[in-house]
């Protein structure tokens, strides 16, 4: 089935987190981070914050870290970020 999707997002011409339900990450210099298409906040706090999406938990660490706009399906973050790294 994924092979499917992705050669039906090729003939498509659909974006694959689309489709695949992938997370999109727009990350801003080291100041800002967007996700699109996350499941869930697994742990927040001022330092260090976990993401779960499709591809695995993604772990976000810094300083200052506040939820700038949040919705179900996108969510920004702000602050002094240092590291991204995607866990499992």
């Amino acid at each position: 089935m994924g092979i499917f999707k992705d050669h039906l997002t090729e003939l498509l011409s659909l974006p694959k987190e689309i489709l695949l339900n992938l997370p999109q990450i727009i990350l801003t210099g080291r100041k800002e981070i967007s996700i699109e298409n996350y499941k869930s906040i697994i742990e927040y706090s001022d330092t260090t914050i976990r993401i779960n999406t499709s591809s695995g938990v993604l772990l976000i660490v810094g300083n200052s870290l506040t939820l700038k706009h949040m919705t179900t399906e996108y969510i920004t973050i702000v602050g002094g970020i240092t590291k991204l790294e995607f866990l499992g």
